[in-house]
């Protein structure tokens, strides 16, 4: 589902009056996030468990944090696992991914940019594939996503924020983006990361309403994406927010001559593209697409379209791994 625009606006006294009507359903939801919370208390595990989620409905850029995190802890001698939920796959897990063996369709796409980095799990229930990363020798697991999952603990949560949108109008779902009450998510982070320009004041109403530390960094191309600069190019996007990929592209110096969005995990079918592959064909110019939308075109025609990835880039790498172990320290005080 795209994100309605009043999410993020309140122009129209159409939009306005839309979000008022909402708002008591949006009460109703905080409700039922709050009251799983309440019913639930989980147990530390027999290792620790990092998660990285997210307030709001859409992509904020988890997956490359996470990734980031798994690359770090290696560095300083961890063996970490992934875990993701596995959306927009079939498989319920727990179950190690294979990418010799594993689709996007079975495991989602998150799964397979995760497991180039450190052994992945998907299950949708994560304590169980928690559980089964640590028996396969984890001896830490970052979890992608799941800030709001109640069942499982979490020994440190780092909530990402798309510094573009921030908390959008910071209603609850469906009357805004929030997949919570703000304030109620606030109070459970350990710390936060604002990812490219804080436009919204993101980081001050943070500091109002939370003791965390609130990070910075950034999202910028991998080293080996093709040459874009001064070039004509057909790219499409099924992301969270499709909108930012072809800023992305832009900004790298892209002309785009042909552009086509598709809901977030959308699963691509040679039908889907085909025209759009025929119109780049005739201007003679390359189709472009995200490394998560990459992993989802079908096998027949992924030669035809190339990759264009994104990494974190922390603007104090140094500041991240003292706050894991300061948490991590907590379990042996």
């Amino acid at each position: 589902m795209a994100a309605p625009p009043f999410w993020y606006r309140q122009k129209t006294p159409a939009e306005q009056l839309l979000r008022l009507a909402l708002t008591p359903v949006g009460w109703a939801y905080g409700a039922t996030v709050r009251r799983k919370f309440d019913m639930y208390f989980p147990v530390p595990m027999e290792k620790p468990v990092i998660c990285v989620g997210n307030l709001v409905a859409g992509g904020a850029g988890k997956t490359p944090v996470a990734v980031a995190l798994a690359d770090m802890l290696k560095e300083k001698g961890f063996n970490p696992h992934l875990l993701s939920r596995g959306y927009g796959g079939k498989e319920a897990g727990p179950l190690q991914v294979a990418p010799s063996r594993d689709t996007a369709y079975d495991v989602g796409d998150e799964a397979l940019l995760l497991v180039e980095h450190a052994p992945t799990w998907v299950a949708v229930k994560r304590a169980l594939g928690a559980q089964m990363a640590m028996e396969s020798g984890a001896d830490i697991v970052v979890m992608d996503d799941g800030f709001q999952n109640a069942v499982i603990y979490k020994d440190f949560s780092l909530v990402v924020i798309d510094g573009k949108v921030g908390f959008g109008n910071r209603a609850v779902f469906p009357a805004g983006p929030l997949r919570e009450p703000l304030l109620f998510g606030l109070a459970r982070a350990d710390a936060f990361v604002i990812i490219g320009t804080d436009a919204t004041g993101a980081a001050e109403f943070i500091k109002r309403h939370s003791p965390a530390p609130v990070l910075f960094a950034a999202l910028e191309p991998d080293a080996d994406n093709p040459d874009v600069r001064g070039k004509d190019i057909f790219a499409f996007a099924g992301i969270g927010r499709p909108a930012k990929f072809r800023e992305t592209l832009e900004a790298a110096g892209a002309n785009i001559a042909g552009w086509q969005s598709f809901p977030d995990h959308y699963p691509y079918d040679d039908d889907d593209l085909q025209d759009f592959l025929s119109q780049a064909a005739l201007k003679g110019a390359p189709v472009i697409t995200t490394a998560k939308d990459h992993v989802r075109v079908p096998a027949s025609i992924r030669g035809k379209v190339a990759k264009f990835g994104v990494h974190l880039a922390w603007q104090d790498k140094d500041a991240v791994l003292p706050l894991i172990e300061q948490a991590l320290a907590k379990r042996h005080a």
